[in-house]
């Protein structure tokens, strides 16, 4: 039985929260061990990631490494004039960091910081729930759905990879015609690729 997106949404959210600090930080450990060795991220130099909020799985560590092999790193920032959308950000331990209407600290917006979505090898891609076919819930804003577009249909624009905790794994998600697929979601337990 299929439950609806809002169940997962909670479910897995709760779940997600009830994660002890040592079990967020050995996850982010190992899950940085496993996202540094994908190829595609040895092989990519703008790479954007996101700041964890509401028990998402640290990015921190994977960031710092990133920083020090010379990647760029760049943050999401809610467009001001672009309902739903995402502009992306250059990101480093100098950058100013302001709160969104979401309380997610992000970036200030600063127009000389804003990398073209089409010019990013990679965007990462947080996400409530995944199911064994790749497919993602997000918090339902459908900021990332949207940024993603043109990678789903015209193949073009940078490769997402979701990041998560193994629990936010579910058997089948409810989908809607605009959700976006993810070719690659790793945990903390291991690399799922549907490439």
């Amino acid at each position: 039985m299929t439950h609806s997106r809002q169940y997962y949404r909670q479910l897995i959210r709760t779940q997600r929260n009830q994660l002890s600090q040592e079990a967020q930080q050995q996850a982010a450990k190992s899950l940085a061990k496993h996202f540094l060795s994908l190829p595609e991220i040895n092989r990519a130099q703008h790479i954007a990631l996101y700041l964890p909020a509401d028990g998402e799985v640290d990015t921190s560590l994977i960031i710092n490494k990133l920083s020090l092999i010379g990647k760029s790193i760049y943050l999401p920032v809610i467009h001001p004039f672009s309902a739903g959308h995402l502009l992306f950000l250059s990101y480093d331990s100098s950058t100013t960091m302001v709160c969104n209407r979401y309380k997610i600290l992000e970036p200030k917006l600063m127009k000389d910081d804003i990398i073209p979505v089409n010019q990013l090898d990679i965007i990462c891609t947080p996400l409530v729930a995944f199911d064994k076919q790749g497919h993602r819930l997000g918090m339902g804003g459908g900021y990332y759905d949207r940024t993603l577009a043109p990678w789903f249909h015209y193949n073009s624009g940078p490769k997402p990879i979701g990041l998560a905790h193994s629990c936010q794994e579910v058997e089948q998600l409810p989908i809607e015609s605009w959700d976006v697929p993810l070719p690659k979601i790793v945990t903390q337990k291991q690399i799922w690729d549907w490439e």
